[in-house]
This record gives C-alpha cells, structure tokens and sequence, in this order.
C-alpha cells in the first residue's frame, strides 16, 4: 500500500530523533527533503542510506502531480523538512492534501516542533492559544497587526533574527508596550535563550543585543 510519513526533525539537538523517525526513514523507499545537503548530514548521523530528493517551497507545486502518481504505483515516501515538522511554516500542505484528495493514506510522526517548548516556557497562558508562523513581509503586515491586537488568546510567531527588531517595534506600536512577550531563540542548541518582559522591554534587550538563531515569539492576549 502506497504512503506518504511527514517525519519530524530535530530543531538543533541530534538526540531529539526518534527512534521511530529512524526507522521511517530507513524502511521508506524515497525521503523528499527541503534541503538535501542539511538533511544528508542528518541521514549520515543516522547512518540512513534511503534516496533523497529535495522538495521545497520552489518546487512543490511542480512536483506534486509527480509525487501522486509515484504514491499510486507503490511507492512508500517521507517528507521531512530542514528542522521540526513538516508542514508547520515549511513545505507539505500541498502534498499533503493532494494524498488526501486520491485515497492515498497520510501519517504524521509525533516530534520535534519549535513553537511548543517556546509556547510552554514562555509563562504565558497556553491553554487557548494561535499559531500565526511568519507575519508577513509587507502586503498585508498592517492589516494582520491590527488585527491580532484585539486576539485575546496568546499569539505565537516565528521570525528572522535580522527581523526581530522591527516585529517587536511594531509590537508596542499596535498591540501596546505593555504587552507580555517571550522571545526564545536557539531552543535545544547549546546557547538557547529565552527573554520575557513587556514589549518595551524585550525591544530593548535585543536592541542592545543583537539576535543570531532561529526565533520564536510569544505574545499574550488582549487583556
């Protein structure tokens, strides 16, 4: 029976594989990967030895078609992303749903993601909460600012290091300077960080401080 696995991936430490993920990706007949040469240094780790293609957010909808018909003859695949799980703000919706669409079966390992250890360690209340991945660039940014300022529920982000400074200033300017923040950087590497105050507050750390990593933000609600 023809497959498709979305396969987390460690977010920075190695020993966040599972056991299980290994032996997807070992007994698959085709890993697609968002970037070959990142995911080749974690076969190798691994020792996997399955055949990879890259599949990205350049080429995804390209492939697509090509993918199904693999999946229709027999062919068992899984997709992993650079880091975390597939299809959260990275490639895998598409595929995904056009799986769904021709009756061939979809399964998602449970495994590392970067907004839940942020989210959870943030002291911001997670018990309702909106996963917002990347504001956008320009069109539209306004517009989304001003509408998550009257969300209630906590608000997770995830962000650029070259653009945290302008995010957490349009943070005072449309949610309130007063607004709790947690900005948590690095998470499982060697110099994670996580940096909560107001929204003045932590604008001024990083202000200071420049930021280097993958980061995510959390934001708490309208009060």
């Amino acid at each position: 029976m023809s497959k498709l696995y979305m396969v987390p991936t460690p977010i920075g430490n190695l020993k966040d594989m599972t056991f299980r993920a290994v032996e997807v990706l070992n007994d698959v007949d085709l890993i697609l990967a968002e970037d070959t040469r990142t995911s080749g240094k974690l076969l190798k780790h691994f020792d996997i030895s399955t055949h990879m293609q890259s599949h990205h957010m350049h080429n995804e909808h390209k492939m697509v078609e090509g993918l199904i018909q693999k999946l229709k003859s027999g062919v068992i695949i899984a997709l992993i992303s650079d880091a975390g799980t597939p299809a959260i703000s990275d490639p895998g919706f598409l595929l995904t749903r056009a799986c769904l669409e021709n009756g061939i079966e979809v399964e998602c390992l449970p495994g590392a993601t970067a907004f839940v250890p942020a989210l959870v360690n943030s002291g911001l209340p997670n018990d309702k909460f909106v996963f917002e991945g990347f504001l956008p660039v320009k069109k539209g940014r306004q517009t989304r600012l001003k509408l998550l300022s009257e969300e209630t529920r906590t608000i997770i982000f995830y962000e650029s290091p070259h653009k945290l400074i302008k995010t957490l200033t349009h943070f005072c300017e449309f949610f309130g300077e007063d607004r709790q923040v947690s900005v948590s950087r690095e998470l499982t590497k060697l110099y994670e960080e996580t940096i909560r105050g107001t929204a003045k507050e932590v604008l001024a750390y990083y202000t200071n401080k420049p930021p280097k990593g993958e980061i995510v933000i959390v934001v708490g609600g309208k009060r």
